[in-house]
């Protein structure tokens, strides 16, 4: 392990320690922002293919688009498991095929792992690097408490990198750019890890309670909206393309005309468009409210 203060320092130092200019990073979108700025931070291209949706709006790996979507100068797959913003938690046959993807084209992996913790039932999170003693040795596995703890601000993440030769292009890479942790953030990891099990027994029941009450409540109230439910993280992915916003751009419209504050489905890529991410991890009063007055402004356009 090597402690770092943040996954999202984390997959940056990573590409810069595995990539040189020119090279390609391989993504899927729709993919959470940071991610996809990765390849402007560290000058490389971005190598991306889109995940397909089904009827049921349940996103799905197209291997075929993934492996065309790989060049000469690919160099590494970086992988978000469970999937932020479509909330898939990818099963070990997917992972199996993603790594033997990456085995035969050279490809190391960089995992964001960091909703590992948050996988609802029968769903379980698979970290790649748990396939196979090979996979393990081309993987940099990013995880942190701060998604799962509410821990954000106290800048504390990690990367489990079991090859000693990677382990070592990895630190060289956040020499004198990306420092260690705080004391602060390590205390409360340490207590995090050690202590915080049963108070996450109880985080998952209450999110898995708001996800099914977010999923009928979309389905039954907000008219033209389609979500699918999550596997795991506390975000959904609505779709509103049927919802006739005007403008197309429900961000803006629920915004201004529900006040409510969503994410822009443009901000996580070309599939993106006519999104939004909800954020249901909140009390339930806050998540009714909020899907209270984006059905109301729906109602209004009719």
């Amino acid at each position: 392990m090597v402690l770092i203060p943040g996954v999202i320092p984390g997959f940056n130092v990573a590409c810069r320690a595995l990539t040189a200019a020119g090279d390609g990073v391989l993504l899927k979108v729709p993919l959470y922002p940071p991610l996809l700025r990765v390849p402007g931070n560290v000058g490389i291209t971005m190598d991306a293919a889109d995940l397909t949706r089904s009827a049921s709006g349940r996103y799905e790996i197209d291997f075929e688009a993934l492996e065309r979507a790989i060049t000469p100068r690919t160099r590494v797959l970086l992988l978000c498991n469970p999937h932020n913003p479509v909330g898939r938690a990818w099963r070990r046959e997917e992972l199996g095929r993603m790594a033997e993807l990456c085995l035969a084209r050279g490809l190391a992996i960089v995992a964001d792992e960091i909703h590992s913790d948050l996988v609802f039932p029968p769903h379980r999170h698979v970290p790649i690097a748990s396939l196979d003693p090979a996979i393990a040795g081309r993987t940099i596995t990013l995880m942190a408490p701060s998604k799962t703890w509410n821990l954000a601000g106290l800048k504390f993440g990690l990367a489990v990198i079991p090859n000693a030769a990677l382990r070592e292009r990895f630190a060289g890479a956040r020499a004198d750019l990306v420092y260690g942790v705080n004391v602060l953030g390590y205390t409360a990891a340490l207590a995090a890890y050690r202590d915080g099990g049963p108070w996450l027994e109880e985080l998952l029941r209450y999110l898995e309670t708001n996800r099914d009450f977010l999923v009928d409540y979309v389905r039954r109230r907000l008219a033209g909206v389609a979500v699918a439910p999550p596997d795991a993280t506390y975000l959904a992915w609505l779709d509103c393309r049927d919802a006739a916003i005007p403008g197309g751009d429900p961000f803006t419209f629920f915004l201004e005309t529900a006040r409510v504050a969503l994410n822009d489905g443009t901000a996580f890529g070309r599939s993106g468009q006519g999104f939004v991410r909800l954020n249901f991890g909140c009390p339930r009063t806050i998540l009714t409210e909020g899907l209270d007055r984006m059905r109301a402004a729906l109602a209004a356009l009719r």
